[in-house]
């Protein structure tokens, strides 16, 4: 096995996979991730269902901080694209969990979700929890995601920041003799085209 690092390490892949697990988690809290039967006074018999929102109430926030953890890593100098990749991982592990939280505390969630429906507070009993697919699903992506920050942190030392036409000029740079010499972005302020040689 050799040590250079693999193609999961490139900035382009750590910012895609991440990116789409980001998606795949904001897109799910509209969706009904758990339903039970619930048999009551008030709501009467019916069918209690609660979306990814209403199970992990920070959801899209965590979506949208695994997201610009990594377009921060893929933009940023050697330090902070480290911390930016550790905070991404961090934030997709916590996603993870917090599904599969939801998906295995199906019937405590919906029974909070029913008693809130009818202006209650704490917990009426559910039956027939049933949980959709998109729990694991964002499972899966987090997954993914938190392997991409960590293979991303492992390739962090070659990958580019910015080029440096994003950089602010320099005040001067060296002439043709070693002499000091206004940079170009100067030259053009001073109405001297520098490409007058």
């Amino acid at each position: 096995m050799s040590g250079r690092p693999g193609r999961l390490s490139r900035p382009s892949a750590v910012v895609l996979v991440s990116l789409a697990a980001a998606a795949v988690a904001a897109i799910s809290g509209r969706r009904p991730w758990l339903s039970a039967r619930v048999d009551d006074a008030v709501l009467g018999a019916t069918t209690v269902s609660g979306t990814g929102t209403q199970v992990v109430p920070g959801l899209v926030a965590l979506a949208l901080i695994l997201a610009a953890a990594v377009l921060a890593a893929a933009t940023s100098g050697p330090v902070m694209r480290r911390v930016s990749l550790v905070v991404g991982g961090c934030v997709a592990l916590g996603l993870g969990a917090l599904a599969v939280r939801a998906a295995t505390s199906a019937p405590d969630l919906l029974g909070a979700i029913a008693a809130e429906a009818s202006s209650r507070t704490g917990s009426i009993p559910v039956t027939d929890a049933q949980v959709s697919a998109w729990p694991w699903l964002v499972v899966a992506a987090s997954a993914l995601a938190g392997a991409a920050c960590l293979a991303g942190l492992r390739g962090a030392a070659g990958w580019r920041g910015l080029s440096q036409r994003y950089d602010a000029p320099a005040a001067d740079v060296p002439g043709p003799r070693g002499q000091r010499t206004p940079a170009p972005w100067d030259q053009l302020d001073h109405d001297i085209d520098p490409t007058d040689a």
